[in-house]
């Protein structure tokens, strides 16, 4: 069993010094009149954030901020053909005891910061809903985990991480919450370590394959014959726009990573236009601050391995065969919480399984759920394995009330 060691995150001055340097010596584009932004992030955005990234931001306040909230460790997890990788996560208890063991799984843009809103709630005790102990990884390649070095690293590898380092931390049986990239993870961990270990999932990142004749012809006729509600149909606009007009971050990502990843590892104003486009386009018209967008896109410029690491997931995902249009077996009872501002949406009857124990349907939010409306989020989770709730007593020892 590998060794925890405390964590706390410490940039050195050089790295910020070398931060500013570049923010000192940036070289702007020009930019159309009234492009507004269909062109891509507005000129005057990424001219106001790298003048305050340079000047005015105060990284090492948000460092000890981060640090003073979020509990943070590191332990070495062997991954099959892959070696020993040095993983970085957080891992907070609440204090009834038998409080449901969760690994919370972030995606791309996102980061282990997406937890932090949402663990004081999930940590909570109450007589009126469950409690969580909380573990956040940042994924391999991401914040301050070391990234794989060998080609192939896909996302069985990533569940396989994730599955190891709760079985290390003494949680031989756990829940698992995930979107983006956290909702295809914790899929895999459902149908490789469903049952004996992990006992179910919540996700606010459904994904399916559309209804094949062969596979499911009832349903599929019958998506042939059924009227579409209004949430769907606009689930599917959303979708539409989303492949037609914000995709082409994925296009590149997914087949020449690395060429892109010159450009995010020696520009910090290019790292943030790249993400800062997510997260306007991709929220429900969420009030990002400056020092929000800093603060994340911070845990990117210095993360450990670079943030050219954390892009090779959609080339290692698309090269095994991965698309977001399949979905597979949940192995596990599964919970999806659906917000009207995700990316990727599907018709309620291409989501129907047997396993499918309980959902959720939002008026609010998008695709960052547990940033942009916590305890939305947070009430889905409570319902779905709270008394009464489908997934209630799914880890039998551990059901998050007090005995």
């Amino acid at each position: 069993m590998s060794t925890e060691s405390p964590f706390k995150i410490s940039v050195p001055d050089e790295q910020i010094s070398l931060l500013k340097k570049k923010l000192e010596l940036v070289r702007h584009p020009d930019e159309l009149e009234e492009a507004g932004l269909d062109y891509g992030v507005p000129l005057k955005d990424m001219q106001r954030f790298a003048a305050y990234w340079k000047d005015g931001y105060d990284w090492k306040k948000h460092e000890a901020q981060l640090n003073e909230e979020l509990p943070q460790f590191t332990r070495d997890i062997e991954v099959e053909g892959f070696g020993s990788l040095n993983i970085h996560y957080v891992h907070k208890k609440s204090t009834v005891d038998t409080a449901i063991p969760l690994i919370f799984v972030h995606g791309w843009p996102g980061s282990f910061l997406e937890v932090r809103k949402i663990l004081p709630m999930l940590i909570e005790e109450s007589s009126d809903h469950p409690s969580f102990h909380v573990v956040a990884l940042s994924l391999p390649g991401f914040g301050f985990s070391e990234a794989p070095k060998k080609k192939g690293f896909a996302i069985s590898q990533y569940a396989e991480v994730c599955h190891k380092l709760m079985l290390a931390l003494g949680y031989n049986e756990y829940v698992t919450q995930g979107g983006d990239w956290g909702g295809i993870i914790t899929q895999r961990i459902s149908t490789l370590y469903g049952g004996k270990h992990a006992k179910a999932r919540h996700t606010n990142f459904p994904t399916a394959p559309p209804p094949h004749p062969l596979h499911n012809p009832y349903n599929f006729f019958s998506n042939m014959l059924a009227r579409y509600t209004p949430e769907e149909k606009a689930g599917l606009a959303r979708m539409e726009w989303y492949y037609k007009e914000s995709s082409g971050y994925y296009a590149k990502q997914s087949t020449k990573p690395q060429t892109l990843g010159y450009g995010l590892a020696d520009s910090p104003v290019g790292l943030l236009s790249w993400i800062y486009e997510g997260l306007v386009n991709w929220t429900d018209n969420y009030p990002w601050t400056d020092d929000e967008v800093l603060t994340w896109m911070s845990i990117y410029w210095f993360s450990r391995a670079g943030p050219a690491a954390s892009v090779r997931i959609y080339y290692e995902f698309t090269k095994s065969g991965g698309t977001l249009m399949t979905g597979g077996e949940l192995g596990v009872p599964t919970g999806y919480s659906y917000f009207p501002k995700e990316l990727v949406q599907f018709p309620r009857s291409w989501l129907k399984n047997k396993r499918l124990v309980f959902e959720s349907r939002h008026e609010k939010g998008g695709h960052f759920a547990s940033v942009e409306h916590p305890d939305l989020l947070v009430g889905d989770m409570r319902k779905m394995f709270g008394k009464g709730g489908p997934a209630f007593g799914v880890v039998s020892s551990h059901n998050g009330f007090k005995q």
